[in-house]
């Protein structure tokens, strides 16, 4: 008779081969779409804006570990996942300088102050996106045209409003169909839906996105917006407008869905999701800015810790005081 040896271990149980280092991969292999079709639209300056974002963030990440006596990480793909992040919510004529600048506040600031990855409670390219918001409010909200570069009389920036920024100081809205495609100025990373979405569609596959949290953005930004356009059809654009302009497809995706920023619980996902929803339409409609993803994801990271606390599942048998 064979002896059978008995293994007790501490949970989890349920082991598979994923890491942190192939999770932040994968998903930078998703935004190749995206960072392509941008450098497709606006040239060398999405290249210079990606490579500076994602070097310096880098590079912070080293200089915090090493000050701290840590395990230096940079394999693990985070800090360059936060770089291309950050670099693809600024618009392409956005100084590189500013960039860089915001690339050691996203880490150091979003990231290490906190403890660093696992331990931050806001997204780290938000924080830094949200730095330049305030310190470079011009700069950041100067577009290019795309395919400029392609011209030979273009040499600076050519200011081209956003879809959104039509909506809300022109009443122009621009077709919902006509955002899915794109090529309209903006951020590198608002120029397509289209190129967004089929990174999106790999992530889902993997299983890296949690659907319910990207879901219940899209359904509350639709109803909510919906309520508005009903009202007033000519002040208000129609409500799959929200979906396709500006960072929607980037933010309720991509940065949202952090494994370390967003809740745990079923209940949470959807409290979490409802609430980025409803604050982007109402920044949009009634803000003193045109987009309003960034600080809507913002301000439910920082309701993250409360959320899980209350949506935490019963425990099979207890009872409450």
């Amino acid at each position: 008779m064979t002896d059978i040896k008995l293994v007790i271990s501490s949970s989890p149980h349920i082991r598979n081969d994923e890491s942190i280092p192939k999770i932040m991969f994968v998903v930078l292999a998703a935004l190749l779409p995206a960072a392509f079709l941008s450098i497709y639209l606006f040239g060398i300056k999405a290249i210079l804006l990606m490579a500076t974002c994602i070097i310096v963030c880098m590079a912070t990440e080293y200089v915090f570990q090493k000050c701290r006596d840590k395990e230096i990480t940079l394999s693990d793909g985070s800090a360059a996942l936060a770089g291309l992040l950050l670099a693809m919510t600024l618009p392409p004529s956005f100084p590189l300088l500013g960039a860089a600048l915001g690339s050691v506040v996203a880490i150091g600031l979003g990231k290490h102050i906190f403890g660093g990855l696992g331990f931050n409670i806001f997204n780290p390219a938000l924080i830094g996106r949200a730095f330049l918001q305030a310190a470079f409010p011009v700069m950041i909200t100067t577009w290019d045209d795309p395919f400029a570069w392609r011209s030979p009389a273009v040499v600076d920036a050519v200011s081209s409003a956003t879809p959104l920024a039509k909506m809300k100081f022109d009443q122009e809205f621009v077709p919902a169909q006509d955002l899915i495609i794109g090529f309209t100025g903006g951020s590198l990373g608002e120029t397509s839906a289209l190129a967004l979405l089929i990174g999106v569609v790999f992530l889902l596959y993997r299983g890296y996105i949690q659907w319910r949290i990207p879901a219940s953005i899209l359904i509350s930004s639709l109803l909510f917006g919906g309520i508005f356009w009903l009202m007033d059809s000519t002040q208000y654009p129609e409500p799959f407008f929200h979906w396709f302009a500006g960072g929607m497809v980037l933010g309720a995706f991509y940065m949202a869905t952090d494994m370390v920023t967003c809740p745990i619980t079923p209940k949470g996902y959807w409290i979490f999701g409802c609430g980025i929803g409803i604050i982007t339409v109402i920044i949009r409609l009634f803000g003193g800015l045109p987009e309003g993803v960034m600080y809507a994801i913002l301000f439910m990271n920082a309701f993250t810790p409360i959320i899980n606390k209350y949506t935490r599942p019963k425990i099979l048998g207890e009872v409450k005081k």
